[in-house]
């Protein structure tokens, strides 16, 4: 909608509500500029501003992203899509803060896992339709038919259309194709099996006339191409090869013998998307056992030739695609599902039909909800039956034949180095590595085909516990410059760049490269790396590497892990524990508190030091710190109040469904307990 002559435009209006924001523990961001691209910069600003304000770290706060930005106002200022306003801190704080909004405009609370959407208000008629002239309305009721009634369901489950809601996105079909339009009308009737066979091909003309080369930039693409697999169109094959690989998703959702050699191929080709289809289609087509599917799909990815990271993609999709036709069988909901997921992990890592290396990628990952699986069995009784499908004394039995087999099946084995979550789930299983650890964790390190997360992960380990050496170096040598030179944000991560730890643990070995490294930090650019130059000192402390840290952190730089770097420097200059000369900082009180905090608790044990950007108040790292330092009898009451503190805010005993790894109840008892006999000692 156009803005009227003279008349505020959308942007205006609410830049201008925004700004009347905050107070009572509670703040928001500026609107942004370039740069606040990610959640964890609107976070990372946040704490800058509450330090800055002298606020409590735990303040809630809201902002906008500027992705989000660009999205949802043209240039004029209008607002043509939903402006996504994230958050953090408390979320009822939050939905109270953002409170009534200007006349006109309307705020979505889509509950504390997501972000409030702000949008315009429309009207419809009495059948629930919108003018199609009106470009927020149909934007609106479009996204309405296109959110999905389950989306964790593959594929995911949509609400029926009404005879109107039909007829009118028909309707839209009719006459000279508009393909950023039809694209939306498309999907939404073949979400419902509703997108006619001579719609699809009048569209199918447009599309390939329009994206000739690049089919898969049109955003309609998935409906057409599942229409006319549907409907048998004999460029059905053609078009899907041409889209590449994202088509096997699709595929798969209209079974056929032709669809399970097409997404086979793709999939023994080295496309690790075409791996659940594949399983998916072959036990849809003939092989209703999920092992006996999963089975046959894990002797063909067995080959030298196999793609790196087939087998893995398959321990994921295993227990997720039983879960799913459990699902649809049973009606169980999204998160009682995850009683069956459990549990069929536990019993897809024993079950000798599966191979071995399959067997060992699953109960990698299934060893996490072990206890949760007897906690539920004994618990719920027959109602586990409901839920799983499985009597309670039969899952103990199965979690039984787990345990017996956890530790021949995991030696010698380690996290997936891609994902983010599974390493930091798995951080606090390595404070005290054993043999086969650290030989992982050395293969890993000398694998060429390890990324940066990994590096990140495994490096920082074998250095902070002392068992890095040489050979660790030698082996990065050839692929520093290459790889190990590219931004690599460790805001979320409780290991740093694995750069910087190269560098320390050259620096240390007096190894030749480090040199080298030290004159690429001392370059201008790229800038990235200025946020953690400093953070190199570690390697091979002095005291004009602890002077230079201090006139940073002491001058309020952006702290990236320099506080903590100056403590455990100091540490070792003073040949003292990181924690004694955390507790002079908290004495001396010149510091903010929240920064105190992080490096206290952060430095509690110098074998394995926590970098993540702050009190992570849903790691159970961050918790067993907060613990050992409230109990550490060496230090001043300040310092354990403050651990106590972050205790008392933590999630495993204020909202334990958020805590990583998920506690058992058992284990939040546990921390209730103890925050009981502790608090106020």
């Amino acid at each position: 909608m156009p803005v009227r002559a003279g008349a505020p435009s959308d942007l205006e209006t609410l830049t201008a509500w925004w700004r009347t924001l905050g107070g009572d523990g509670f703040v928001v961001l500026a609107p942004p500029r370039r740069g606040r691209e990610l959640q964890e910069d609107g976070h990372v600003e946040a704490a800058d501003l509450c330090a800055e304000r002298g606020l409590d770290e735990a303040t809630s706060f809201a902002y906008w992203l500027w992705p989000s930005h660009k999205a949802a106002f043209d240039r004029s200022g209008t607002l043509t899509g939903e402006l996504l306003l994230h958050w953090g801190g408390d979320h009822a704080a939050v939905a109270a803060g953002l409170g009534p909004v200007p006349e006109g405009y309307r705020l979505v609370d889509a509950g504390p896992r997501q972000a409030f959407r702000l949008d315009l208000v429309t009207r419809r008629d009495a059948d629930g339709l919108p003018d199609p002239e009106d470009p927020a309305g149909v934007r609106q009721f479009l996204a309405r038919l296109g959110a999905p009634l389950d989306a964790s369901l593959r594929p995911p489950r949509y609400a029926p259309l009404t005879g109107a809601e039909a007829g009118w996105l028909h309707e839209r079909l009719r006459g000279p194709v508009d393909l950023p339009a039809a694209a939306r009308y498309a999907l939404a009737l073949e979400h419902r099996d509703a997108l006619t066979a001579d719609e699809a091909s009048r569209l199918l003309e447009a599309w390939r006339g329009a994206y000739e080369g690049r089919l898969a930039e049109w955003t309609g693409w998935s409906g057409v191409l599942r229409a006319l697999l549907r409907h048998g169109h004999p460029d059905a094959w053609d078009t899907a090869a041409a889209v590449g690989y994202r088509a096997s998703a699709v595929v798969a959702e209209v079974p056929s013998a032709r669809g399970l050699e097409f997404v086979r191929e793709r999939a023994l080709a080295g496309d690790l998307l075409a791996v659940a289809p594949w399983l998916r289609l072959r036990h849809a087509l003939g092989e209703p056992d999920w092992s006996a599917a999963a089975a046959a799909v894990a002797a063909e990815l067995a080959g030298p030739d196999a793609p790196e990271g087939a087998l893995r993609s398959l321990a994921v999709a295993l227990a997720a695609a039983a879960t799913d036709e459990w699902r649809g069988a049973s009606g169980v909901g999204h998160h009682e599902s995850r009683a069956f997921t459990s549990l069929a992990r536990l019993r897809f890592s024993t079950d000798e039909r599966l191979p071995r290396a399959l067997r060992v990628l699953i109960a990698s990952t299934a060893g996490e909800r072990l206890g949760h699986v007897r906690e539920e069995a004994l618990r719920l009784g027959p109602a586990y039956e409901d839920l799983t499908g499985t009597k309670t004394e039969d899952a103990l039995a199965v979690a039984d034949r787990y345990e017996a087999a956890r530790d021949d099946l995991l030696a010698g084995t380690g996290p997936d180095l891609t994902d983010l979550s599974a390493l930091t789930s798995a951080w606090h299983r390595y404070r005290t590595p054993s043999e086969p650890d650290v030989e992982w964790l050395r293969a890993r390190v000398a694998d060429g085909r390890t990324g940066m997360e990994g590096l990140g992960f495994c490096l920082e380990l074998l250095y902070a516990h002392g068992l890095a050496g040489a050979a660790e170096v030698d082996a990065l040598v050839p692929r520093w410059k290459k790889t190990l030179t590219k931004q690599y944000r460790t805001t979320y991560t409780e290991w740093r760049h694995p750069l910087v730890t190269l560098t320390c643990l050259a620096q240390e070995l007096g190894h030749p490269v480090a040199g080298e490294l030290l004159a690429w930090w001392a370059k201008p650019k790229p800038l990235w790396k200025n946020d953690l130059r400093l953070l190199t000192h570690l390697g091979a402390p002095d005291e004009a590497k602890a002077d230079e840290l201090w006139r940073f952190v002491t001058g309020r730089g952006h702290d990236t892990g320099h506080l903590l770097t100056w403590v455990l420097l100091r540490a070792r200059l003073d040949g003292v524990h990181p924690l004694l000369v955390a507790d002079r900082l908290v004495a001396a009180g010149e510091l903010p508190d929240h920064a105190l905090k992080r490096a206290l608790l952060g430095a509690a044990d110098p074998a394995q030091p926590l970098w993540h950007y702050s009190v992570d108040d849903g790691s159970l790292s961050w918790w067993l710190r907060a613990r050992e330092v409230a109990e550490d009898a060496r230090l001043s009451a300040g310092a354990r109040e403050m651990a106590l503190a972050v205790a008392r805010a933590h999630c495993l005993v204020r909202a334990p469904e958020r805590a990583r790894p998920a506690p058992t109840e058992a284990e939040v008892a546990r921390a209730r307990a103890w925050l009981g006999l502790h608090d106020g000692a």
